[in-house]
């Protein structure tokens, strides 16, 4: 069964960057996505990429966050940019086709 662990969150400013990592418990070949959900809120998918490296975002993450992976390392990185308080959330990585286990998630908090 494949593992799921997310790492690099933590509380920063408003402005300021983070970059989070995922890594799996063996090779994923199949499109990933970091997900989030705040407090009272569903868990949403923000950003996704295929195995060959294209990628998709939502709009409220657009020119802010990118997303990547070491195929070779089974590691999936989320870059985030001027963050907003609004992008407080336990973040997520996941298959985006079909779902793993869910990881514990990272926390991140932007204060403002």
């Amino acid at each position: 069964q494949v593992q799921l662990v997310e790492s690099g969150g933590g509380l920063v400013q408003a402005g300021g960057s983070l970059r989070l990592s995922c890594t799996a418990s063996e090779s994923i070949f199949s499109a990933m996505g970091w997900y989030r959900q705040a407090p009272g809120k569903q868990r949403d998918l923000v950003a996704a990429i295929t195995n060959s490296g294209n990628t998709n975002y939502v709009d409220s993450v657009k020119g802010r966050f990118t997303i990547s992976r070491d195929n070779a390392k089974n590691t999936v990185y989320l870059q985030m940019n001027s963050l907003k308080p609004e992008d407080t959330a336990v973040y997520y990585c996941n298959a985006v086709a079909y779902r793993i286990s869910w990881g514990q998630g990272t926390q991140v908090t932007v204060s403002s």
